[in-house]
């Protein structure tokens, strides 16, 4: 697996790049001392009182220390802020005197709380940013790793219909004039077909392209459910018009935020590894379900069922059976990769189970943007 490497800049980059955060890092705090001065200011004209002062020169200090690189910043505001108090507003005012009486106590404990706010705040951001970098790797390296399952599952799902055109179209050329018109059209048909395929691997990866290869995000619009359905079962029986599926969707009206287009990719694609690969003439059955925060899609089967060996990998690009013949039709691999990824891309889930008499495969949508569940029950839906 690759992990993405870090930029590097050049040294005179790198210089830029240090004087642009000291130039921001000391007009900030400059800005801010000079803000908390005046409000202290204010407050004492206001109140003649100097006991909250402290706490001003305290919430700058927080501040700065959030919004700036490193520690030295909130350790230096601590210093004048410490100053200004004994300066400006302590008797007698507009001298500093560090040895009147219980000042050298206050002074410390002022120093020490002041520096050890402007400490914590600024380790608290830099544990933040470390856990934010150590995130975006871990989504870059789930990235990589579904880029090299998908590179996979093409290198062996186009290699196998391209193989069977080549083959179909060389022994048409060599012993076409040897052969009877019913296998002429057989070899034609199996050439058709093989095409046919090819063409819907190309549409699954084209829809990949999108999603916000940054992001891993796509953009959504609130569609009715009813009609993307409805489109998605059109398309299917355009290329499977002898497949049969029965539907069933809730009654009530329901608007769900999505890429129409892709989540009928998702549909089209399951559907037809239900008529592909389960093995049986009974109708698939395309159902679905709602809770509070999912909308459920269960496209079910009445056939032989998946392999339990392959039911963690299902989705990882590469999904056939290892003794399976490789015919044009036998590699789900792209197709099930894809619809993770899509789903994913939805801040859905999708998996896959076998039933009693067959196999199904589910997946869910979120009523609204970036609504999680923490772990899936699957026997609740």
């Amino acid at each position: 697996m690759m992990i993405p490497f870090k930029k590097h800049f050049s040294p005179s980059r790198r210089k830029v790049v240090k004087w642009e955060v000291l130039l921001h890092d000391t007009l900030f705090t400059a800005s801010l001392l000079t803000t908390a001065t005046l409000l202290s200011a204010a407050y004492f004209l206001l109140s003649r009182n100097t006991t909250n002062i402290a706490i001003i020169y305290i919430l700058a200090i927080v501040v700065i220390a959030q919004n700036t690189a490193g520690y030295i910043p909130g350790i230096v505001a601590s210093l004048f802020s410490v100053t200004f108090i004994n300066l400006i507003f302590t008797y007698p005012f507009m001298e500093l005197n560090f040895i009147l009486d219980g000042y050298p106590l206050t002074f410390l404990g002022m120093m020490i709380i002041s520096s050890l706010t402007s400490t914590l705040t600024t380790h608290l951001k830099e544990e933040t940013q470390i856990s934010t970098e150590r995130e975006h790797m871990l989504m870059e390296a789930e990235k990589e790793k579904m880029r090299a399952n998908l590179l996979r599952a093409i290198s062996h799902d186009l290699r196998t219909p391209l193989t069977g055109i080549i083959g179909s179209a060389a022994f048409y050329l060599e012993q076409g004039g040897q052969m009877d018109e019913a296998r002429k059209s057989q070899l034609v048909k199996n050439i058709a077909e093989d095409a046919q395929w090819l063409l819907h691997m190309v549409e699954n990866l084209l829809s990949v392209t999108r999603i916000n290869n940054q992001t891993a995000s796509v953009q959504t619009t609130t569609e009715p459910l009813e009609e993307v359905v409805s489109s998605a079962l059109q398309q299917f029986h355009k290329r499977m018009p002898s497949a049969k599926v029965q539907v069933q969707i809730p009654e009530e009206f329901i608007m769900l935020p999505m890429d129409a287009t892709l989540i009928g990719q998702v549909l089209i694609n399951l559907l037809e590894n239900a008529a592909r690969h389960s093995g049986s003439s009974k109708p698939s059955c395309l159902s679905v379900t709602t809770d509070n925060a999912y909308v459920w899609f269960h496209i079910r089967d009445y056939g032989s069922g998946i392999n339990p060996d392959m039911l963690d990998t299902l989705f990882d690009g590469y999904a056939c059976e290892p003794n399976s013949s490789s015919d044009s039709h036998k590699g789900m691999g792209i197709g099930l990769s894809i619809c993770k990824t899509i789903v994913n891309a939805h801040h859905g889930q999708i998996f896959a189970r076998n039933h009693e008499d067959g196999a199904e495969f589910i997946f869910s949508l979120p009523f609204g943007e970036h609504t999680y569940e923490s772990e899936i029950n699957s026997s609740d839906h």
